[in-house]
């Protein structure tokens, strides 16, 4: 195949991909149902995987299918596997009123979507795989802020951070043409492996604490 077909066809289904990412944070912005919100996060992922092993089939980075295969197994298997347990042994399946109500989220990251572009347009000439890409990983990383400000349920909590880590690899992936260094990406799974499977603990113990998720409950504490 010509390199610079090649290098078309990844570009259109990296942006493709990149592009559902974004459509499934939103998603996830006006979603309730926990399990909803859990399945979510593993198609987000599933498309992050996705990205990955276009980059090492077209651009013939072999460790990049190593970063795709954990992105699989981790965001898309595992951790799903693991906040999903948590739920149902919870019984709670459904998140509590957000701080900011579901029309207003729409527009505020309706907002942040914007943004993102503005942030991003600067730094289009640094981009190396799929139009647009940079734009919405800043995007996906300033809702996935949002959304942890805005929901009260800390496992709702812990996806958005998840999303705001898929949002900075979607970056790695724009900005170079085969993404981070092996260590480093390596190095930040396993940060965010660790620090959900901590969350899942503390999720648990304010669950037998207060009877709730709601980390607003956390102010009742007293030294």
């Amino acid at each position: 195949m010509n390199p610079a077909i090649s290098t078309d066809i990844a570009a259109q289904l990296i942006a493709l991909l990149a592009v559902l990412m974004l459509v499934v944070q939103l998603l996830l912005v006006v979603q309730r149902m926990l399990l909803t919100s859990i399945r979510l996060f593993a198609v987000q992922s599933m498309f992050l995987a996705g990205i990955a092993a276009v980059v090492a089939f077209f651009h013939g980075a072999m460790h990049v299918y190593i970063v795709a295969g954990l992105t699989f197994i981790g965001k898309v298997m595992f951790l799903p596997w693991l906040l999903d347990r948590q739920v149902r042994r919870m019984r709670i399946g459904q998140e509590i009123e957000p701080l900011v109500n579901f029309p207003t989220s729409m527009l505020t990251c309706g907002g942040l979507t914007l943004l993102g572009y503005i942030v991003a347009r600067p730094f289009t000439s640094l981009e190396r795989l799929g139009n647009n890409t940079l734009a919405v990983a800043i995007t996906l990383v300033l809702t996935g802020i949002f959304l942890m400000f805005n929901r009260r349920k800390a496992i709702t909590q812990v996806l958005a951070l998840l999303t705001v880590e898929n949002g900075v690899m979607l970056a790695a992936v724009a900005l170079t043409t085969y993404g981070m260094p092996l260590v480093v990406e390596l190095g930040i799974f396993f940060d965010v492996l660790v620090a959900v499977m901590v969350l899942a603990i503390l999720v648990y113990r304010i669950r037998e604490s207060f009877d709730s998720m709601d980390v607003g409950k956390l102010t009742q504490l007293k030294g």
